[in-house]
């Protein structure tokens, strides 16, 4: 019984910090940081190629975990650690909250996993 309540605490927990209430990045300075992040994956953040994801409408944690572990090596692609060694946490949340913010245009997979 003690694991259940833990287990829906935590759930609860994480469900509230995914509001964009908590959400602490500014979306104008994000644009503003995410210039190199347009060549691959557009202003809009819908990527029309599909080697390159598509941030539009992400949810900005996921967006922040993800730029954290290129950062710190934990996924491996030289290009984007390159992109975010120099990134500081605040950029990291404002990026996030910027591409979070958009509407997404991927309503299909098709085009987008392994060339599909």
């Amino acid at each position: 019984m003690n694991r259940v309540l833990t287990l829906i605490s935590f759930g609860a927990l994480m469900a509230f910090a995914a509001t964009p209430a908590l959400a602490k990045g500014d979306a104008a300075n994000g644009k503003t940081k995410a210039a190199t992040c347009f060549a691959c994956h557009g202003v809009d953040g819908n990527s029309i190629d599909p080697q390159y994801p598509r941030l539009a409408g992400q949810y900005n944690l996921y967006l922040q975990h993800v730029l954290h572990e290129y950062k710190s090596g934990q996924r491996d692609n030289p290009i984007m650690k390159g992109m975010v060694a120099t990134l500081s946490d605040q950029d990291i949340e404002d990026i996030s909250t910027y591409f979070s913010s958009l509407p997404t245009k991927l309503d299909t997979l098709k085009g987008h996993i392994g060339g599909n």
